[in-house]
């Protein structure tokens, strides 16, 4: 079975009782988290929850660093709500001081996926799991879901706070700082406030990689880290130091999860067994035909043949050191799997445009530069007339790649633009510089970057029956396996896809002479 992380953030928490409150993830409502193994979203009662005691609350899903445990959940309408009782153990005060300061606020479910299908749109839909622990997370898969309010476990009075022989005494402490104002008294009392045991400033090594280790450690929940991070800061003590910022968002503009190709057919349930499946077609029909009085009727038999389907698997991986996993910001285990997701969605989506450019009938009329308004027409008209002549069912879909997409933008009337014109009596459909999606000429369009040519050449214009094609898909998997003689971790995504090409006239490609 998967283990599947979905991440909401919402997050309440009460003073005196050491609760922390809020949406764990939510259901039926539609809203695609993306999650470790994918794009995902959850039907309505699709978690199962046993004994809510068993359940640990985590941070960042570590099962070492156990913060917490569940002492109640109810299901509302968009979602699941939990409650859990921190520890009075660093690492509960931690989580409390993170939340408080707006550092970690998202809590992230652990769930065991029993029964899912793929939708439409892409992603997978859940009907079945069963809930096997939730974390305190840094970045939140779902934006729907806020923090209400943060609070901890109040301070002890002066009166009320002794020493007990098992106590440890630290006799190097920070000096009590002068009394803020009275105004900032007030806002300060609105906060709630975790009371370190001791604090002890550090004897700092400033040197840059240092300065580095303690921002990782710090990001990822240590208070002697942050502790560092605060003297470093202060400069009286030590001109001259300026630490570096680093921020947690990361840059990513080489890949995406578009699959239009893949959107632009129909979709399927990959079988569950066999690297190859068959599907029945239909190649000779009965005839009925004029008959005289009394005359033998029309008798031709029905015939079948099976069109033969392969089975493809696509996975990636990626290995590195253990160092980099436990002493690392945890945003790059995410980041990692949300690139190989990304790579996943982009071979599948280029083998599905390979597909349909191989078994596209071919325009018998060439076109040598990128086609005008008039040409592009002509090129819709025919390739119309061929799909539906050759699989009876209508073309629904045009595909372009990225070159075609900005020529279709550039195509006017007398300069007044046609495709993306904002008066609608000049406009032939609507296409958009910020959507892959549109209409040209009565089909719906859809722009892809994935396929084997970015130019103007044959099969850069396809007229697609999304019936002609499907796509079958099994869920992606994760494989995690430790290298002990290496001290290595290599994790792996796969899954398995299967484009089958039901009636090859149900394309129809532009030809470029």
């Amino acid at each position: 079975m998967e283990t599947l992380y979905i991440e909401a953030s919402s997050i309440e928490c009460n003073e005196d009782r050491r609760e922390i409150s809020g949406k764990i993830v939510p259901l039926g409502t539609g809203e695609v988290g993306n999650t470790n193994l994918g794009a995902y979203t959850f039907e309505a009662g699709a978690i199962e929850i046993g004994d809510v005691s068993k359940i640990k609350l985590l941070s960042q899903h570590d099962m070492k660093k156990p913060i917490g445990r569940m002492i109640a959940a109810e299901t509302r309408q968009d979602g699941i709500y939990a409650t859990f009782k921190l520890s009075r153990s660093t690492g509960g005060n931690d989580a409390l001081v993170m939340a408080q300061e707006g550092l970690v606020t998202g809590l992230s479910i652990g769930a065991e996926v029993l029964a899912s299908k793929p939708s439409r749109d892409g992603h997978t839909v859940v009907s079945s799991a069963v809930l096997k622990e939730v974390s305190l997370v840094t970045e939140p898969a779902f934006k729907s879901a806020q923090v209400l309010q943060i609070a901890a476990e109040e301070t002890p009075s002066a009166e009320t706070q002794t020493t007990t022989e098992s106590e440890t005494v630290v006799e190097e402490t920070t000096p009590v700082e002068a009394s803020p104002s009275v105004e900032a008294s007030a806002v300060e009392a609105a906060r709630p406030t975790v009371t370190a045991m001791a604090f002890t400033k550090p004897r700092l090594d400033f040197s840059a990689g240092k300065h580095l280790e303690m921002t990782i450690q710090a990001a990822m929940g240590s208070e002697d880290a942050r502790q560092y991070l605060a003297a470093a800061a202060d400069t009286t003590d030590n001109a001259g130091l300026v630490p570096t910022r680093q921020l947690t968002s990361v840059i990513n503009g080489l890949a995406n999860t578009t699959r239009s190709n893949i959107d632009a057919i129909s979709r399927g349930a990959l079988p569950d067994a066999g690297m190859t499946f068959e599907i029945p077609k239909i190649t000779v029909l009965p005839t009925v035909a004029a008959t005289a009085e009394e005359g033998t009727p029309s008798n031709t038999d029905q015939n079948a043949a099976f069109v033969s389907v392969s089975v493809a698997k696509y996975a990636g991986q990626q290995t590195f050191s253990v160092e980099l996993l436990d002493r690392s910001n945890p945003i790059f285990v995410t980041e990692l799997m949300n690139n190989l997701a990304a790579q996943y969605a982009k071979v599948t989506d280029t083998a599905v445009n390979a597909a349909i450019i191989s078994g596209a009938s071919l325009d018998a009329t060439t076109i040598t530069t990128y086609p005008t308004a008039s040409e592009l027409l002509g090129v819709v008209a025919r390739g119309a007339a061929s799909v539906y002549s050759g699989t009876q069912g209508f073309a629904r879909n045009i595909i372009c790649n990225t070159s075609q997409w900005s020529n279709i933008m550039t195509l006017n009337d007398s300069g007044r633009p046609i495709y993306n014109a904002q008066v609608p009596q000049n406009a032939g459909g609507a296409v958009a510089p910020t959507s892959v999606r549109g209409n040209v000429a009565g089909l719906d369009l859809y722009v892809t970057a994935n396929t084997a040519s970015l130019t103007d050449t044959d099969g850069s214009i396809l007229i697609v029956n999304p019936e002609a094609y499907t796509w079958y898909e099994s869920p992606t998997y994760q494989l995690r396996a430790d290298v002990i003689a290496s001290g290595q971790v290599s994790i792996v995504m796969y899954g398995y896809g299967a484009i089958a090409t039901k009636i090859g006239a149900g394309a129809f490609k532009n030809n470029k002479a």
